[in-house]
């Protein structure tokens, strides 16, 4: 028979498990602006202006360019991402919309569901080019960590 263990002494070890397999890396690039993976494009993400906040659905924007600061226009970007740490996406389903002006296109749907560490990964194709970009966040009650 096995020993009964309390909740609390479950919580307190998944809490201590969290806490040192859980901590973010320390060489996270959280710029919020770069060259895709491969160099192909420039890519920008701006959050929204109030800052998105936990378990409220916001919008984000994609600034996407060539290498000579050229608007990228017409291109599909597709979306995905979440905690890296935790193993699991976002509650939602974010997604590229629409483009509202020469290579600004809107991501809707995103949501952030706790604290922590999140990854953006946008899958970029113009024309016969295509490449990828990858974002680090780190939210905080207080906010994006820059």
């Amino acid at each position: 028979m096995l020993p009964r263990i309390s909740s609390a002494v479950v919580a307190a070890l998944a809490g201590a498990l969290c806490l040192t397999g859980c901590a973010t890396p320390s060489d996270l690039d959280l710029t919020l602006q770069h060259p895709s993976q491969q160099g192909k494009f420039v890519v920008r993400m701006d959050p929204p202006a109030t800052g998105p906040a936990i378990n409220q659905m916001h919008t984000w924007q994609v600034r996407l360019s060539a290498r000579d600061g050229t608007p990228v226009s017409q291109a599909k970007v597709a979306f995905d991402g979440g905690m890296p740490q935790h193993g699991h996406g976002f509650p939602t389903r974010p997604r590229v919309t629409r483009e509202v002006s020469p290579g600004v296109y809107v991501l809707e749907g995103m949501k952030f569901s706790m604290t922590g560490w999140w990854d953006m990964r946008l899958a970029i194709q113009s024309g016969d080019v295509s490449d990828t970009a990858v974002f680090n966040v780190i939210l905080t009650d207080a906010g994006l960590t820059r």
